[in-house]
């Protein structure tokens, strides 16, 4: 039995303003000169949390990954420009690194981060992008979460997006249908030179377990008014 989840108007306002005020903060970040990582892809944090298909554990550790992703290549002071996204402890690297070794060794070192389960290098043999196109990568992933909210028939926080030099990266925990859907909204901004999909493809049987366990965890939670 398919599974769809359908937002009221308001309900979709206000994850559109909240993703775009996300993804333009990511944007600040990820153009800074002192900032040659660019965490990219997924709002994380309030209302958001709330209907991730990982658990809070997975959250925090997929953050945790993230860091110490970080703090290992930027060890390695002589590469490119990389960034590191973690989906369930699944680790996506994207980027430039001035040659093949290069590309290997990076790969090498993140995947010898603990908890993680395993490591999509995406990572592209050039020169580093220029400013320009890192500013049109923001603008397509905040084009591409917008679209997903739009789109009735989906449930936009379970997909994470990355953009990088046109490219769209989609994780996340999905149906087959979900995943086709997904690829479909994001592959129709104009802009978008391919989606590769970094997805965990997920039956509706284990949609519909997760939906009730979410919707269970929010139920047990503290509604009383705080004085």
């Amino acid at each position: 039995m398919s599974m769809s989840v359908f937002q009221r108007p308001a309900a979709t306002l206000s994850l559109r303003l909240a993703l775009t005020t996300a993804l333009l903060s990511t944007s600040v970040v990820g153009l800074s000169a002192c900032a040659p990582l660019l965490l990219g892809g997924a709002v994380v944090g309030g209302a958001m949390v709330a209907t991730d298909r990982r658990t809070t554990g997975i959250q925090l550790e997929d953050e945790s990954i993230e860091l110490k992703a970080q703090a290992r290549v930027r060890g390695l002071a002589t590469l490119g420009s990389i960034s590191v996204t973690s989906y369930n402890r699944v680790l996506l690297l994207t980027g430039e690194v001035p040659a093949q070794a290069d590309r290997a060794r990076v790969a090498d070192v993140v995947a010898g981060v603990e908890n993680v389960r395993s490591v999509v290098n995406e990572l592209a043999v050039t020169d580093n992008s220029r400013l320009g196109e890192r500013s049109r990568d923001v603008w397509l992933a905040t084009k591409v979460k917008a679209s997903m909210v739009d789109a009735k028939d989906l449930q936009a926080n379970a997909y994470k997006v990355v953009v990088d030099r046109g490219i769209v990266y989609l994780m996340g925990r999905v149906s087959e249908r979900e995943a086709a859907r997904g690829t479909e909204v994001a592959r129709a901004i104009p802009g978008v030179q391919r989606v590769v999909r970094v997805f965990e493809i997920l039956s509706e049987e284990d949609l519909a377990r997760i939906g009730r366990a979410t919707a269970t965890a929010g139920a047990g939670a503290d509604t009383t008014p705080k004085p």
